[in-house]
């Protein structure tokens, strides 16, 4: 079943021009047919096309669901946003996929790129919900600086992700290790120049624990889908 995104369906009863575009005039779908409509909150709605309008096509709603994220407790990702802007959008798109609650583009000392425009990273996101068959979207701030990240309250499993070199192999904490299936977790990245000495310091005074996501040294996009993928496993090996 076709699914869409409205976030005040539940009001309107009408789909927004874009999607009322996609459903009538590309998918060709008219009165009587039946479509999904997410509002981005963790309902889904079962719905019958009462008008088949290109620019706002109206619907009753047959049947509301609460689907809550199936994770069940929260996943925060910052990340330093790469310097070519596709592979920020990539990850945004994958870690949508999986599963977060929420992204924050961070500023950093290193950061290549300051200025970061969300209308289409919001795009992306929306797509990627219901591709993957959510009816929740994560929130997405805008570009913050990491100190405002360290000062912000957060309970649960804090931790920085930095690559140190000078650390003995055997004394590095590995995200694995210190993630505790079930809680609130948020996992900080930084950019291609990594996050700087001070801000490390910060973190750690703050209450970060500083890990390592393996042995490899990697870029920043998939640094983010990893720790992601590895939170969303030991969560899946807990349900076992």
């Amino acid at each position: 079943m076709h699914r869409f995104y409205c976030p005040d369906i539940a009001d309107t009863l009408t789909l927004g021009e874009e999607d009322s575009k996609h459903c009538v005039k590309v998918l060709r779908m008219g009165e009587g047919d039946t479509i999904e409509v997410v509002d981005g909150n963790g309902t889904l709605y079962t719905c019958r096309i009462t008008m088949a309008h290109p620019k706002r096509c109206a619907v009753e709603v047959t049947e509301r669901m609460q689907q809550p994220p199936h994770w069940g407790h929260r996943i925060v990702l910052g990340v330093a946003p790469t310097k070519n802007l596709d592979r920020i959008e990539w990850l945004v798109e994958k870690c949508v996929e999986m599963g977060v609650d929420r992204i924050i583009p961070l500023r950093c000392h290193n950061s290549e790129r300051t200025v970061l425009k969300t209308e289409r990273l919001k795009k992306i996101m929306v797509s990627a919900m219901k591709q993957s068959l959510k009816a929740t979207l994560p929130l997405l701030d805008e570009m913050t600086p990491v100190a405002q990240v360290l000062a912000e309250p957060f309970e649960g499993t804090r931790c920085i992700a930095y690559c140190d070199e000078q650390l003995p192999r055997g004394q590095r904490l590995t995200l694995t290790g210190v993630y505790r299936p079930g809680q609130d977790v948020m996992v900080l990245i930084g950019p291609e120049g990594d996050f700087s000495p001070e801000e490390v310091q910060a973190a750690r005074d703050a209450g970060f624990m500083p890990v390592t996501l393996g042995e490899s040294r990697l870029r920043t996009e998939t640094a983010g889908m990893m720790a992601v993928a590895a939170i969303h496993t030991l969560d899946s090996k807990r349900e076992v």
